[in-house]
């Protein structure tokens, strides 16, 4: 059953041409729905915030059809064409909601000696130093002043000199001479972050960005504020003239912090990524993200990353590795602890190697606090993938007691781990000597270091591959950097593992051909492919997996909210 909602369509007429624009909406992104080829420049407007009409950049002119006052009826010129009343003066278009029968300008020479005007007065005071600005390159008041200022100042006194590299939190820089007051930041840590803490003081041209007495910008969100940004007041203190904006390399990915799978981009350069922020998508995280998802990437450079295949501490081959692996498994007698950490693609060869080998598959809860906002409880991306894939049918285990009990009794005599450290989850380092144990993995651990066979894996930055959020939302990410050097991707070395266990022979392996086979393999994600899933991601249909188990979490500000309507129809129907 699917779920939609119906927009009322008004129609407005923009500089001189009829649109269909939904009811209600602003003017801003009426023009952007117009296609005319440019935006109707704006500083303190977002999308995702409350409206404040701070900066006046957005100015345009709005007449509304003519009626006679006394009788109603239309007022019409010699042409018998309905008058247009304009307004005296322009009004700013992120506060003006369409209406039916609405006239809007946005180039007449009113519009553009108001936007040239406000130009001149944001630059009275701010330094004009571009190419020293951390915000060079991305900077809208750099762009915007380049085809609205009027390219000379009449301004001689001296500029008014405020703080800079003033620390408002451990995360975040600020520039108080570049800040325009849009007050951006302010309504975000209020009403997304929900944590006011932002705010202005003084008067005039004095006015100055701080936090209140005794707090500090120290919430999990606080770099949105950077990213929201207009010009280069908020900066960010780990990536701050760290690199020009135009030498990065912008790849999508998904955050891996929790199950909200929040939309990311990673910015890199020859091979080393510099920062994260998030990438917009409205039916998962908006445009925010976690601070601390931020980071994650740091770990790819981590001096305990594995690096190399090996056999009894031998490096091998990723062949050698895989024939090795394989011989193993052969040997029967086998368990798979497996990761909700890994991908789509793998999680499929994984339980194709359980399917081929009868061995039983465990997944381990990895749970923590929720906040209401972008971090649930779930700390992975991707346990409803291994729950559509079939590598588990339960909800994961809280520890591996059972597990440890079936090793002690030689149930178990070869151990498939998957990116975990058993030792810390019920199974003691004597018990781990009782079997021949299979590490796959991206970092060394107790696990890694008593493996007869070692096989380094990538992390998601340096692969291709897909997440299924708490949603159900299938998403993919990109490889943005690669992987050390040797490695391959996880799923062709899964393959090698699984052909040798069928006694058959390896095949060329993709990304579009693993889909092919997952599809026809499995009933959730049948007839989807690897080029059909988007940039905004695939949400899959809940009558395909109505009785898998669901993982409670708190109640998310950016919940699917279409998820869970199409979940109680399903349910009621």
């Amino acid at each position: 059953m699917k779920i939609q909602s119906i927009v009322e369509n008004i129609t407005i007429n923009i500089d001189g041409k009829d649109i269909k624009v939904p009811k209600g909406i602003n003017i801003i992104e009426a023009v952007k729905i117009a296609g005319k080829g440019n935006e109707v420049p704006h500083y303190c407007y977002h999308p995702k915030l409350s409206i404040s009409g701070n900066c006046r950049m957005c100015m345009v002119e709005m007449g509304m059809p003519m009626r006679d006052r006394a009788t109603g009826e239309a007022v019409l010129d010699e042409n018998g064409v309905q008058k247009i009343g304009w307004m005296p003066k322009p009004t700013i278009g992120c506060a003006t909601n369409a209406a039916p029968g609405m006239h809007i300008r946005t180039n007449s020479e009113v519009v553009k000696e108001s936007r040239n005007g406000v130009t001149e007065f944001l630059l009275i005071n701010h330094p004009l130093d571009c190419p020293i600005c951390d915000q060079a390159g991305e900077c809208k008041l750099q762009e915007f002043s380049a085809e609205h200022g009027r390219g000379y100042s009449r301004f001689i006194e001296q500029k008014n000199v405020k703080p800079k590299r003033t620390k408002l939190g451990s995360r975040v820089t600020l520039d108080d001479e570049r800040c325009i007051l849009c007050a951006r930041c302010i309504r975000f840590s209020k009403e997304i972050a929900n944590d006011d803490v932002l705010g202005f003081v003084d008067r005039g041209t004095y006015s100055t960005l701080t936090c209140y007495p005794g707090k500090e910008l120290e919430h999990n969100y606080s770099l949105n504020t950077v990213d929201i940004c207009p010009v280069g007041a908020l900066t960010s203190t780990d990536f701050r003239f760290k690199m020009r904006v135009w030498f990065l390399k912008r790849t999508n990915s998904i955050c891996t912090e929790s199950s909200v799978g929040a939309n990311t981009e990673i910015w890199s350069r020859e091979g080393k990524i510099y920062r994260i922020t998030p990438r917009r998508n409205d039916a998962v995280n908006d445009t925010w993200m976690t601070d601390s998802g931020r980071e994650l990437f740091k770990a790819s450079e981590s001096e305990d990353r594995l690096t190399h295949y090996t056999i009894e501490g031998v490096h091998k081959s990723d062949a050698e590795m895989a024939a090795a692996a394989a011989n193993l498994i052969k040997g029967g007698y086998v368990a798979v602890v497996g990761s909700a950490h890994s991908s789509v693609e793998e999680q499929f060869f994984y339980r194709l190697i359980a399917d081929r080998s009868d061995a039983a598959v465990t997944l381990v809860h990895h749970t923590g606090e929720g906040d209401g906002i972008l971090l649930s409880e779930d700390r992975t991306p991707n346990l409803r993938g291994a729950l559509l894939n079939g590598l588990v049918s339960k909800l994961p285990e809280a520890d591996l007691s059972p597990l440890a009990s079936d090793i002690d009794s030689g149930a178990v005599k070869t151990l498939v781990v998957v990116n975990e450290d058993v030792t810390k989850l019920g199974i003691s380092p004597e018990l781990l000597a009782k079997v021949k144990v299979i590490y796959f993995g991206t970092h060394a651990n107790e696990v890694s270091q008593v493996a007869n066979v070692v096989c380094p894996s990538l992390m998601v930055y340096e692969k291709d591959g897909s997440f299924v959020n708490q949603s159900f939302r299938l998403q993919k990410f990109k490889a943005a950097v690669p992987g050390p050097a040797g490695v391959r991707s996880d799923i062709i070395v899964l393959e090698q593992i699984v052909a040798l266990l069928g006694d058959e022979k390896s095949a060329a392996l993709t990304m579009d051909v693993a889909w092919e086979r997952i599809s026809e393999a499995t009933s959730a994600f049948a007839e989807i492919n690897w080029r059909g899933i988007g940039d905004e991601g695939v949400a899959l249909d809940p009558a395909k997996f109505i009785d898998l188990p669901f993982v409670e979490t708190k109640n998310l500000k950016y919940d699917s909210v279409a998820f869970k309507e199409a979940h109680a129809a399903v349910v009621e129907a």
